[in-house]
């Protein structure tokens, strides 16, 4: 047995194939200076041809796993136009005379280098985007033909020293029964479409083999606990076929429970949602039995474009969206650009702390033609279904009123159009900033409705980058002090009689559905994916049991001793097949 990080869950057994290394030896070359424009139009070549195979690519995941997925090539589409890394390169060939390809893999080992030496691991994997953006360029410039993974249908464990987003991208997930890694961790993109794919992965497993994994090895993978298994007895594999074999048949079930409504044993109800940002998101969440979407991001419409999207395109998406979910209300949270999400033709200022900076409704209320031309594609497409206008990043009241006055604009111009849209339509703020929970009060007296972005409010609560490895321990959404600013929000929104959901991963966590019983929230959005296992938790809980658990969070001293009460819980909650 060796203890590497579970990086998706799921078990695995079978033979191994082990990738080999995609990189390449390049033999140093020089050239004359009148070949230096030669060269530059090689790179160029190479450059353009890169990016064509990554918008594939791109497209590819989109079809196959969503859009939000599909945003990972936007950061090595980013990594070739980089005026950083680009005059790296620029600079090697044209002060030493070396060729493109030279200069390439010079640049590609100085940055990789140099993000290893951080201690941080989330830039330890970003680095692995620059060799993979990197290598795909040395590709074209060598000539060199792409690894291919087997051709026949046996299925098999995928090894290798680390995976890039562009070797998955060509895989067969039906022949993938698991993934192995060397380097890598949670926050890699591999991991993030390994989970949207379900495929169980460990990574981490860096010296900690006493000799390396070879094709036709058997291997036990479980992505759960981070373990593998190298040729194991029988009674390992007996043990977890069984495992196996059990979160398939939990698939099916769970799969039974579509159409079920999400109440407790005593006859507390719950409504789901699902997170998306797409229609086709929005389809597959409706598959899960969601009732409609409390969460749709319209930042992934900016994206992958070479302008703002107009109304009528904004228009034709929003309507889709509406009729899709038929009775049920969607969500549509404003343009939340900024921080780590950019767009190519909006040029941002270089912050030193972007998420704390200059994003969300700060950019909407500074581009106003932009934000309203948003608000009027919501507006015309309102008279098609039940929608609902989410405020991002709200801080204060005067950035509400600010908003809605522009809304009233938007609104008073379509009446002049003659165009017919829901004039009630509700208008409500995101909390996820801890002054918006600090001032609920305040802004329930105009705001329509509450939701509750857990992700942001845990981390600027606890000054805690949830994308950082080195205090990823310190990311706890359990925490006292977000538990009694959760409280203060919900409090808020209950005093003023407006409604109160919860979108953030917290709404996805079957651990957390106490908190959810005895704070008097009964609408809770989240992914696809976890929407059916949130409703069989609620199947299985008493709300009265749930909310003494919930009631006794508020009085621990750490986040450590909510979460074990709130195991115990879950614990209590036995599989049944409901």
């Amino acid at each position: 047995m060796i203890q590497g990080i579970g990086a998706a869950a799921g078990v695995a057994i079978g033979k191994a194939f082990v990738l080999p290394a995609w990189e390449w030896d390049v033999p140093e070359r020089q050239m004359d200076k009148i070949d230096l424009a030669a060269e530059f139009e090689r790179l160029y070549e190479g450059i353009r041809t890169s990016k064509t195979e990554i918008e594939v690519m791109k497209n590819e995941v989109k079809e196959a796993v969503g859009v939000e997925e599909s945003s990972i090539f936007d950061a090595h589409l980013a990594i070739l136009e980089d005026p950083v890394f680009m005059s790296e390169i620029r600079g090697i060939i044209e002060r030493q005379y070396k060729a493109a390809e030279v200069a390439v893999k010079e640049a590609i080992d100085h940055f990789v280098t140099m993000f290893d030496l951080l201690d941080d691991e989330y830039m330890k994997e970003r680095a692995l985007d620059i060799k993979d953006v990197g290598n795909r360029l040395l590709k074209h410039l060598l000539g060199t033909p792409d690894i291919t993974l087997p051709a026949d249908t046996q299925p098999y464990i995928l090894v290798a020293k680390e995976l890039s987003p562009s070797q998955l991208v060509h895989m067969n997930p039906d022949n993938v029964l698991g993934m192995v890694t060397m380097a890598g961790g949670k926050t890699s993109h591999s991991a993030i479409m390994a989970r949207a794919l379900g495929i169980p992965l460990v990574s981490g497993l860096e010296h900690k083999l006493a000799a390396p994994l070879k094709t036709g090895d058997l291997l036990v993978v479980d992505g759960d606990e981070g373990l593998i298994y190298i040729e194991p007895d029988q009674e390992i594999i007996d043990r977890y076929t069984e495992v196996a074999e059990k979160q398939r048949r939990r698939k099916e079930q769970l799969q039974l429970l579509a159409a079920v409504e999400a109440v407790t044993q005593d006859g507390v109800r719950f409504r789901l949602a699902g997170n998306i940002s797409s229609v086709k998101d929005l389809e597959q969440a409706l598959k899960y039995g969601a009732e409609g979407a409390g969460l749709f991001r319209t930042e992934f419409l900016y994206m992958d474009r070479p302008d703002f999207p107009s109304e009528e395109e904004q228009f034709g998406i929003y309507r889709q969206v509406a009729e899709k979910a038929g009775r049920h209300s969607v969500v549509i949270r404003t343009l939340d650009i900024g921080g780590d999400k950019q767009l190519e033709y909006f040029e941002l200022p270089e912050e030193e702390n972007p998420c704390l900076g200059y994003r969300a409704i700060r950019i909407s209320l500074n581009s106003k033609e932009m934000f309203k031309a948003q608000l009027t594609a919501i507006l015309r497409a309102s008279a098609y279904g039940n929608l609902k206008i989410m405020l991002p990043m709200i801080s204060s009241l005067e950035e509400l009123r600010e908003a809605k006055q522009i809304l009233a604009e938007a609104k008073s111009e379509l009446d002049q159009r003659g165009i017919a849209y829901d004039d009630g339509i509700p208008v409500g703020v995101m909390v996820e900033v801890p002054a918006a929970a600090a001032i609920a009060d305040l802004l329930a007296q105009e705001a329509d409705f509450f939701s509750i972005g857990t992700n942001d409010l845990v981390q600027y609560v606890l000054a805690v980058d949830r994308m950082n490895e080195t205090i990823a321990h310190m990311y706890q959404p359990f925490h006292p002090a977000v538990l009694r600013l959760l409280r203060q929000a919900i409090t808020g929104a209950h005093e003023a009689g407006i409604p109160v959901s919860v979108c953030g991963e917290l709404a996805g966590d079957e651990k957390a559905i106490p908190l959810w019983l005895h704070l008097g929230v009964r609408d809770l959005s989240m992914s696809p994916q976890s929407l059916l296992r949130v409703k069989h938790r609620i199947l299985n809980a008493k709300a009265s049991a749930g909310k003494e658990t919930g009631a006794n969070c508020f009085r621990l001293a750490t986040g450590a001793e909510v979460e074990a009460e709130l195991t115990r819980f879950a614990e209590s909650c036995v599989w049944q097949n409901s």
